[in-house]
């Protein structure tokens, strides 16, 4: 029986301490994270951000390159990139759960839209080292011929 609810999140009474947690969590915490990280970004020296933007830049083309061949969504301007699994013949679940034995967090996006979304699995590069970045194809190779 659901006896609490605090703004999206419902649930029992016995676990409304956590929900309380969850919800901080998800519907706090990143929006007051990039309320600060905006507001350092707009006080940094420009040649800051130019150097930041440069590493992610480097950041994305090396997984780019990584992935060359693969059905990749390329970024401009984001922190992630799409890999179509459907095109692939994988479910993307499937093939998150398999990056796992070779050591690379993927999010399969099935809950943020229906069609395409749900064939799409997110990897992310933006606290990846470029070094790191350069074993991303064979691992996720490797990932694609698990079975």
């Amino acid at each position: 029986m659901i006896g609490w609810r605090v703004g999206w999140i419902s649930g029992p009474q016995e676990i409304a301490g956590d929900l309380g947690l969850v919800h901080i969590y998800n519907g706090l915490t990143p929006s007051g994270i990039a309320m600060a990280g905006a507001r350092a970004a707009l006080r940094a020296p420009t040649d800051d951000l130019e150097r930041c933007n440069a590493e992610w830049q480097r950041r994305r083309d090396a997984m780019l390159e990584q992935c060359a061949g693969l059905p990749l969504v390329r970024a401009d301007g984001a922190w992630s990139m799409l890999l179509d699994c459907a095109e692939l013949g994988i479910d993307p679940a499937e093939l998150s759960n398999r990056l796992i034995d070779h050591k690379v967090a993927a999010t399969p996006m099935a809950a943020w839209g229906a069609e395409v979304a749900a064939r799409q699995l997110r990897l992310v590069f933006s606290n990846e080292s470029v070094e790191r970045l350069g074993t991303l194809g064979e691992r996720l190779r490797a990932a694609l011929e698990a079975d």
